[in-house]
């Protein structure tokens, strides 16, 4: 039996728990090990003060944009791919691989110079104030040299994980964020860099992780391949990738535009208030990311099984991940709930910014077991093909519940209503994915398709 072969049989016949959770473990290590360096990154910038500290946050938008353009090359392409492979389409896998990593390196280039370009007007509309600005346009010039190779690093990445190969992608990430945080301390203290320090840590760790993943694709651990000679620029192929990646770029820049906008609306109030509501969004993302995942180790399950006509499989990951999403969740929750001062402090040791973070986290908490019925509905109609169900998913919690809510609270509500704009938008989600979950899964197969 060959390789191929050999993964085929993993992915359709291992069952359901033990096969999610061993393709989930890579993934949430990998989670923890990169928000682990933002939680440093961030503590190690706030000890040069609160605007420091802010302009993490506020240049956290534009990484965030950096990863929607790789999240969308990588998830489209990797769903696809997944289902190719599902079908024994290995030609066909290679052809999405290559043509979704060029294009995000290209997009990654374009983000860079445009970045260069537009420096000054740029940060200010990321949302700086005229004394984190300074910080921020040193911090974001390292950010835009790595941007090419952290677009393609998500994608390929992203790709890995469709492949049910995570455990390649996580030496990738692990190495780059080991690096990030030796890097952090080195430079910004041992050389006495600042916050120039933490840039170029950063853009170092971004290019070594890049390299490390893309050789997994040229010297054949991967089932796909990337090859200039394949790349193809067929507007049915681009369309694809494009359209299944759609919920993806909407995800990640809504959560940009998002992070910008409560940026903006919370500098009248100071850079203290910018800074808590910066710290509040990783320590979130942080919790968050353990059930995240959990769910990013059920889309090659689910991808690659729906195009094996295996729906009786999909359906019981769907189940497994949900009850195991919700657990998790809930338990990450009431921990963190019970400490909400003491690790805001971790970040900044600022009463104005505990003060004001603290009310935030703590609402923030409470909604987040909302998350996982979102989470999984949205990557089930993604790795199944339901691209319009899935685009429009991903694109209510920080878009259309979680924009108007901060424009409404912030206006009737002040600093209060920023704060709970996103719990009110959590909530929202929740009750409007209740109804697409239960429509796809009174619509999905309950038996097999029979084998070709």
């Amino acid at each position: 039996m060959n390789a191929q072969d050999k993964q085929f049989e993993k992915l359709t016949g291992t069952p359901i728990p033990r096969l999610i959770i061993t393709l989930a473990i890579p993934t949430i290590i990998s989670m923890l090990v990169t928000n682990i360096y933002n939680v440093v990154d961030t503590a190690f910038v706030g000890r040069l003060g609160t605007s420091a500290s802010g302009a993490v946050g506020v240049v956290f938008g534009l990484m965030a944009i950096i990863q929607a353009f790789g999240f969308l090359f990588g998830q489209g392409a990797g769903s696809i791919i997944s289902r190719h492979l599902g079908g024994r389409e290995t030609e066909k896998a290679t052809e999405t691989a290559s043509t979704a990593f060029f294009c995000s390196l290209l997009m990654g280039a374009a983000i860079a110079v445009f970045g260069y370009l537009t420096l000054g007007h740029l940060v200010m509309w990321l949302g700086s104030t005229e004394t984190i600005a300074p910080y921020a346009k040193v911090y974001i010039s390292y950010i835009l040299l790595a941007a090419p190779f952290m677009a393609t690093s998500f994608t390929m990445n992203n790709i890995l994980r469709y492949e049910g190969k995570a455990a390649l992608g996580m030496l990738g990430l692990l190495a780059g964020s080991i690096i990030n945080i030796a890097g952090d301390y080195i430079l910004m203290f041992g050389f006495n860099m600042g916050i120039a320090g933490a840039g170029l840590s950063t853009c170092i760790s971004q290019i070594v992780s890049w390299g490390i993943l893309l050789f997994m694709f040229l010297s054949g651990k991967t089932t796909s391949r990337i090859s200039a000679f394949k790349v193809t620029f067929a507007l049915a192929m681009l369309g694809n990738i494009a359209l299944t990646g759609l919920p993806s770029l909407l995800r990640q820049f809504l959560n940009s535009y998002s992070t910008i906008l409560v940026n903006r609306l919370s500098a009248p109030y100071g850079d203290e208030a910018v800074a808590a509501m910066a710290i509040v969004s990783r320590i979130v993302f942080f919790v968050f990311s353990v059930a995240l995942g959990v769910g990013q180790g059920f889309q090659p399950v689910c991808a690659f099984n729906y195009g094996a006509g295996k729906y009786r499989r999909v359906r019981s990951a769907i189940w497994f991940t949900l009850v195991t999403g919700l657990v998790v969740m809930t338990s990450a929750c009431l921990v963190t709930m019970q400490f909400p001062e003491q690790i805001i402090r971790l970040f900044r040791d600022d009463d104005a910014v505990i003060a004001i973070g603290r009310r935030a986290l703590i609402l923030q908490m409470i909604t987040l077991p909302l998350f996982p019925l979102s989470v999984v509905t949205e990557m089930t109609f993604q790795c199944t093909g339901k691209k319009l169900g899935a685009a429009l998913i991903s694109s209510m919690r920080n878009g259309i519940f979680l924009i108007p809510a901060l424009f409404i609270l912030s206006d009737v509500r002040g600093l209060s209503g920023i704060q709970e704009a996103q719990p009110l938008a959590f909530a929202l989600t929740f009750a409007a994915a209740i109804f697409f979950f239960v429509w796809y899964m009174k619509k999905l197969p309950r038996e097999d398709r029979e084998a070709l």
